[in-house]
């Protein structure tokens, strides 16, 4: 499987140990930043790459690092395909693929065991299927009502806040 990486310097020394364990596992990883634990970086740069790379397909699954992983769960949100998930345990992790089908994992450094391979192991290598889920049909349903809030979310957005004649804001892009 090939897997999108994207981490801040908070999250940098995590994402160097899984990207040696999804190595290990024989996955193909794409590792697309920080390169370093100093200096200090914005998040927003290497997160969003990260899950635009799941988003377009280069990637079958993406995991995004951080201090404690809010914000870098919350930037992959914002990328239109990305279902990201916080996770703080191999139970969390599983129930994000089950029951909501989370295609990228997020991960707080500050707040993660150390020896999280079990984790990582077991999010990737298993990809839970549906058929562990117990409501198969209401997990659809719920994941539907979600992606047509977003898009119904977004029209609005684009509808009430935004002149169309002048260019968009560099942030919107």
């Amino acid at each position: 499987m090939k897997i999108s990486l994207g981490s801040d310097h908070a999250g940098f020394k995590l994402k160097e140990k899984v990207k040696t364990l999804l190595g290990q596992l024989g996955h193909e990883v794409k590792d697309l930043g920080t390169f370093a634990a100093e200096p200090p970086v914005d998040y927003p740069l290497f997160i969003r790459p990260a899950a635009e790379a799941v988003a377009r397909g280069e990637c079958e699954r993406g995991i995004v690092f951080g201090g404690s992983g809010n914000g870098e769960a919350m930037v992959a949100n914002k990328v239109h395909g990305v279902r990201c998930a916080l996770c703080w345990n191999l139970e969390s992790a599983r129930l994000s693929r089950q029951h909501n089908d989370a295609n990228v994992l997020s991960l707080g450094e500050r707040l993660i065991e150390e020896n999280c391979a079990g984790l990582v192991d077991d999010r990737v290598r298993r990809r839970a299927t549906r058929a562990a889920c117990r409501d198969v049909e209401r997990d659809v349903r719920a994941n539907a009502r979600v992606r047509k809030t977003i898009v119904a979310a977004a029209g609005d957005f684009w509808a009430t806040t935004i002149d169309r004649r002048k260019p968009l804001p560099e942030r919107l892009h």
